[in-house]
């Protein structure tokens, strides 16, 4: 396996800086860019983002996957299922300190549209008349796509942003 066909460190990068927030006793949040992709509570996005309260004790069931975070949490008071490509998230850092990684935003998770793929870990919710409702639908990877050769984001750096 060479470099161009190995998985994203990103997942890995999130798990240690969120263990490492909560072995030292810190809040870990999650900063979302949001798109069709992204399951979160609409009127808590601002400026197409969002920052989530990942520590344990603001979850329930949180599951920090190689493609998917997806956790409960309550939102004004509404339990509320999220799902987060890993992907769309730009940063993980200490609320307390502010220390923690940005992330550019990943290309492929913004090129992607909804087909009839639900995330793995939430693949249904209970409604309210007692049936399920599929949560999230994405686009399955080609295996026999060519991958492009990675090339450095232009621009200025993502900015992380310190949210009180």
């Amino acid at each position: 396996m060479n470099a161009l066909e190995s998985s994203s460190t990103r997942p890995y990068m999130i798990r240690a800086l969120h263990e490492w927030c909560t072995d030292n006793g810190l809040t870990p949040y999650l900063a979302v860019r949001v798109d069709h992709t992204v399951q979160v509570p609409q009127e808590f996005v601002k400026d197409g983002e969002i920052v989530l309260n990942t520590s344990y004790d603001a979850t329930g069931g949180l599951q920090l996957g190689n493609d998917f975070i997806a956790f409960k949490a309550r939102f004004g008071g509404q339990p509320r299922e999220i799902s987060v490509p890993v992907g769309r998230v730009i940063a993980i850092y200490a609320r307390e300190t502010g220390e923690g990684m940005a992330f550019p935003l990943a290309q492929e998770a913004s090129e992607r549209k909804p087909v009839g793929i639900t995330p793995p870990a939430l693949s249904s919710v209970p409604t309210e008349t007692g049936g399920d409702a599929p949560i999230m639908q994405l686009v399955q990877d080609d295996d026999d796509a060519p991958v492009p050769p990675r090339t450095p984001p232009s621009g200025p750096r993502p900015a992380l942003k310190r949210v009180k």
